[in-house]
Parts: structure tokens; C-alpha cells; sequence
């Protein structure tokens, strides 16, 4: 591939799954496209088995059954490999930011596998494609690269798919950067600095590590609720929120707190 300027891998991800919700689902399927910036790749497929009951309406979807996993390893014993074939890579793929991305994070951290994709660059070729042409897989690759779709769904096929489309949009593009630097920038709108996780359940403000959700609570520091309140951290700890969130609310829960960022304006 040689539109990418690539300083380390890229590993373009795809995952099929027992549905939508990453905190809630797992993993069946997951395919990484390892691109070298030297342009040599790798193609690594995993069938897991997700340890819950594929709902029928999904396996319309993809195609894949209760019976095709039966035999598969679980996640966690498989968590390792996928971590070393990640170790070194930037990620890219279509929809990862919304949802393969949340997902991988959920099964290594279930797996009690550290993953951080926050100092990661991210490519999402569906953000790009949502900007320019605003589809799905199948009609981009029609659309950038004049396919058919034919194995739409199929993990593997859909992570080829989205290099073909990346690799098209560059391109078409000419306005559209070329490095990884670049491309994350484009992709992904910078997160509010004062956020402590992903999704902003916990903020840093004065120094402070505030609840920045719900009623009772928003506004609250979060040392003072270990003290005060530890019955609403461990309902956290046994509700549906993300893998981070926790991790920062039970490391605090067992008197180790994260040190406050340089800046900590609201």
C-alpha cells in the first residue's frame, strides 16, 4: 500500500459479534490486517467462542452460528497473541472508533489484559468516508473502488475491504493527509482534555477527579465518595460502564488515585 506514510504498523481491525453493545457482547470473529511501512502485511483471524448464546437475529447477519464457535478458544486465552500482534501497532478499520475499538478494550479488560488505545493513532475509513460520501462498507467499496461486496460480514473480508477503501480514498482525495499524524487528527475530534476515561464519566477539574454523570452525585469528588458514599463506586464497579471508568473508580476504591494532568480547566 503505498498512499499510507506509515512509521510503524498499521493494524486495520474487524470484528463480528454477539451484537452492538461492547460493554454487554463479545467477540466471534475478529480479523487484523497488519500493514508494514515497508508494505509487507499480515492477516491474523481469530474465531472465538463469546461463552454467551449468539441471538439468531445476528447469526442472520453474519452467517455465524452457535456450532461454529462450540470449539473455539475463549477470548482470554487468545488475549495474549492478539496483544503482541497490537503491541507496536497504530489502529485503523471502519466503525472502530464507535465500536471495534470499544469492543477489543472490553474483551482485554474482562481477560485482565492492560489495553490502551489512547496513545494509539486511529484511521477510521468510515469517519473519512462518512465526510466525503456517506455509506456503508459495501457501497463505499462500490463506490471507491467499482466491487461488489461479496463477503460482507465475514470478518476477514471486511477488513480487506476497508484497506481496498482506504486505500482508494486516498486516491480520490487530494486534499486528504497521508500520515498517520495527520489522519488521526482528521478521524478523530480531540477529546475534552479535562475528560479522566473515554467517555467523560470522570473529569479532572482543579486538580480535583470529579463524577461528571447522574443527578445525586455529577460534581462530586471522587475522593470524597470513597470516603462518604463507596456503595455508589461499587455499583459503578457492578453496572454497565466502560472498562476504563472502572478501573479508575476500583483503583481509587483501594486508595490508589491518578495524578492530575498538567492542565485540569473545566
Amino acid at each position: 500500500m503505498t498512499q499510507l506514510k506509515l512509521e510503524r504498523p498499521l493494524a486495520v481491525l474487524d470484528i463480528e459479534s454477539t451484537g452492538i453493545n461492547p460493554r454487554m457482547d463479545r467477540i466471534i470473529d475478529l480479523a487484523i490486517v497488519k500493514l508494514f511501512p515497508d508494505g509487507r502485511r499480515e492477516q491474523h483471524v481469530f474465531r472465538v467462542n463469546p461463552e454467551i448464546p449468539i441471538p439468531a437475529e445476528t447469526t442472520a447477519i453474519h452467517n455465524i452460528t452457535n456450532a461454529d464457535v462450540a470449539h473455539a478458544p475463549p477470548f482470554r486465552q487468545m488475549a495474549a497473541a492478539i496483544l503482541e500482534i497490537l503491541a507496536d501497532c497504530d489502529l485503523g478499520g471502519f466503525g472502530v472508533v464507535r465500536f471495534d475499538i470499544p469492543m477489543l478494550a472490553e474483551e482485554f479488560a474482562r481477560a485482565g489484559v492492560e489495553f490502551n488505545p489512547d496513545n494509539r493513532r486511529i484511521v477510521d475509513a468510515q469517519r473519512i468516508y462518512h465526510k466525503k460520501e456517506p455509506r456503508d462498507l459495501s457501497a463505499a467499496l462500490t463506490f471507491y473502488c467499482g466491487e461488489m461486496h461479496l463477503g460482507a460480514h465475514g470478518a476477514e473480508a471486511d477488513a480487506l475491504a476497508t484497506l481496498a477503501v482506504l486505500e482508494a480514498q486516498l486516491q480520490k482525495y487530494a486534499d486528504l493527509p497521508h500520515s498517520l499524524d495527520e489522519l488521526d487528527k482528521y478521524c478523530n475530534p480531540p477529546r475534552n482534555p479535562a475528560w479522566a476515561d473515554r467517555t467523560g464519566k470522570l473529569k479532572w477539574q482543579n486538580g480535583e477527579l470529579l463524577i461528571n454523570f447522574g443527578v445525586q452525585n455529577i460534581g462530586r469528588k471522587l475522593k470524597d465518595l470513597v470516603r462518604d458514599n463507596p456503595k455508589f463506586l461499587m455499583w459503578i464497579l457492578k453496572s454497565d460502564f466502560p472498562a476504563d471508568t472502572k478501573r479508575i473508580v476500583a483503583d481509587a476504591l483501594e486508595g490508589r488515585f491518578l495524578t492530575p494532568p498538567a492542565l485540569t480547566e473545566d
